[in-house]
């Protein structure tokens, strides 16, 4: 049997979209998919209006962590997913790139993330038709 698949997420703070987008890819793919995210200059901790949205979503990413993306974390992923970090995010040649454009949820309210989330599942359902060939 393959490896399965493995993405990373990368957005500048690792506190909202990569979160987002990394709490739905393990949530509808299970362990069927290996998930990362990281970030550029990662914040402090997880936007809390995130946290909210996903909570709506039945999806728990309260124990999420920003972290630093390192070149380990490139180099084991797949397909690299940057939001938004621009020519910061590391770049290795036979890897899978998607730069998805989105609006960056940091300094929003609930009501702000939510369309920016709802466009992450469309996304990553997307990802996971293309990941896991039925």
């Amino acid at each position: 049997m393959a490896d399965k698949p493995s993405v990373l997420f990368v957005c500048g703070h690792n506190a909202g979209r990569s979160q987002m987008a990394a709490g739905y890819l393990s949530h509808l793919a299970g362990d069927r998919i290996e998930v990362r995210s990281a970030g550029s200059a990662p914040a402090d901790s997880v936007n809390a209006a995130v946290v909210e949205a996903m909570r709506e979503e039945g999806i728990d990413i309260t124990d999420q962590k920003p972290k630093i993306i390192t070149t380990d974390a490139v180099q084991a992923s797949e397909a690299v997913i940057t939001m938004g970090c621009g020519d910061v995010c590391p770049v290795f040649p036979g890897k899978r790139y998607l730069d998805w454009k989105l609006d960056d949820p940091a300094g929003q309210g609930v009501d702000a993330v939510c369309p920016i989330r709802n466009e992450i599942r469309g996304r990553v359902e997307k990802l996971i038709t293309e990941l896991l060939p039925s």
